[in-house]
């Protein structure tokens, strides 16, 4: 029986040496984009059924393989009969004493060609009766999923742990999909950094025929913060000081992440100069922690005592400093 030839590379937008990951991010790109639930099109439905049979074959790498095998010379549409040697070489021959032997069940919502070539439509034992259990599907496991969870500076510094609700999407057998809220406890490990991930094991998409769920991975944002800024590992924090306080050195208390401590200014001290704490930035699980870095900013008072107006104009008349000079 001939069917339409699928072009599943074509379906992904992907080349046909896209490598595991880009097939990966194109699937979860246009998967977005056509779910039922946000694009409204007559055929975004379709269209999702369409980019779901066509990732589970080349997220596999057996089915891929097994794909691949017939070639680049097909064209999407075209009439297409598996090569008269197609059940043999992937073990949908038949077996001792008559028997059928195939590795792959029809996976339920899937085209005549993907059934054509992974699910044995129109195979036949030697008798010309279907193989007995047609129709299930082979364990696959099910697939990753990924949420963005925003947290803290403080948290991230710390580690802690969070509890949070995301909305999960199913396909059902009816080929309809259906979003359910799932609370889970999230450990947030000491020193993560904005776009590392955290994998919950076995909380992303449902297995079929009685594979394992896959893995749900949240991508870490940081949120601003009001004294800190972020720089890889290092933090940096500005710290006014006063005029005086810059020319002849100070003692200055500052609220870090790991707790108050005394930081010394020594004289002459420039605006925008960084003094450095060493290992007082993020922590590094791997390796050593980041420093934190204090801007100094120089405060100058924007109303004057009259005795502060006598004691400036007696700096201004003995001083012998002149910055533009």
């Amino acid at each position: 029986m001939a069917v339409k030839f699928r072009d599943y590379y074509e379906t992904l937008g992907v080349s046909r040496t896209a490598s595991q990951e880009e097939i990966q991010r194109a699937y979860r790109k246009l998967a977005r984009k056509f779910h039922p639930d946000v694009n409204k099109a007559e055929d975004a439905e379709e269209k999702f059924k369409e980019l779901n049979e066509a990732y589970e074959v080349l997220k596999d790498p057996e089915k891929r393989q097994k794909y691949d095998q017939l070639g680049s010379s097909w064209q999407e549409g075209q009439e297409f009969r598996p090569p008269p040697d197609w059940e043999s070489m992937f073990g949908f021959g038949a077996g001792r004493g008559g028997r059928t032997e195939f590795h792959w069940g029809g996976s339920g919502d899937f085209s005549d060609f993907f059934e054509t070539l992974f699910g044995g439509r129109g195979f036949r034992d030697a008798r010309g009766a279907r193989p007995s259990g047609f129709g299930h599907a082979w364990p696959q496991s099910g697939a990753d999923q990924e949420a963005t969870i925003k947290i803290s500076l403080e948290d991230a510094y710390h580690g802690a742990t969070k509890s949070i609700t995301l909305q999960s999407q199913s396909l059902g057998p009816d080929g309809k999909v259906s979003l359910q809220g799932k609370t889970y406890d999230v450990k947030i490990p000491p020193g993560i950094l904005s776009g590392q991930r955290i994998r919950l094991s076995g909380q992303g998409g449902s297995g079929v025929g009685g594979g394992p769920s896959g893995d749900l991975y949240l991508r870490v944002e940081l949120e601003p913060h009001p004294r800190y800024r972020l720089e890889g590992r290092d933090l940096y924090m500005d710290l006014p000081i006063t005029p005086w306080e810059a020319a002849l050195g100070c003692e200055a208390k500052i609220r870090t992440l790991s707790g108050e401590l005394s930081l010394k200014v020594p004289p002459g001290t420039q605006s925008n100069q960084k003094l450095r704490l060493k290992g007082r930035g993020m922590p590094n699980p791997k390796g050593n922690s980041g420093d934190l870095y204090v801007v100094i900013q120089i405060a100058v008072p924007k109303s004057l005592s009259d005795q502060e107006r006598e004691l400036y104009d007696e700096l201004k008349r003995v001083s012998r400093f002149n910055p533009r000079g």
